[in-house]
């Protein structure tokens, strides 16, 4: 399956991002719910600890929330977070990668984002993704499979 299109997703840094972004590179991309949240500070400290090892492999790390540009800027500038942080306000992405989902807790139903991973080759076919993700240990998982899929 192909990586969906996108275009005009901004990061942290006002950059703007495509799906052109992705092509001719490994690139893990992950979705999350919001910035500053308990989990979603976990996994963001966890893809930073082993950046490292994903550029060893020539893969792009991007996060991605419906959280807009500045949530992204000053969550960045908190934790340390040097990757891009990709924001869909209008859930676009999200939507097409069907991880803008109905939730529920405590009874209430609401809209919310799927944890969720991707890996995408250079030629933007999604190779392996992970849905519901439970944070610890996911980015060892991830690295792992990535060093398999090369």
């Amino acid at each position: 399956m192909q990586f969906p299109s996108f275009k005009a997703l901004s990061d942290q840094n006002g950059k703007s991002w495509s799906d052109d972004d992705l092509r001719n590179t490994w690139t893990v991309i992950y979705s999350y719910p919001k910035d500053m949240t308990p989990g979603c500070t976990i996994e963001a400290h966890d893809f930073t600890e082993n950046l490292k090892g994903f550029e060893k492999l020539g893969a792009l790390v991007l996060g991605l929330s419906p959280d807009d540009v500045k949530s992204h800027e000053k969550f960045c500038n908190k934790d340390g977070i040097t990757y891009p942080l990709l924001s869909d306000p209008n859930k676009e992405l999200l939507e097409k990668l069907d991880c803008w989902v109905e939730k529920s807790m405590y009874g209430k139903k609401y809209m919310g984002v799927e944890r969720s991973t991707w890996i995408v080759d250079p030629k933007g076919k999604i190779v392996k993704e992970w849905r519901k993700v439970n944070v610890p240990g996911h980015v060892n998982e991830v690295l792992s499979a990535l060093k398999e899929l090369q």
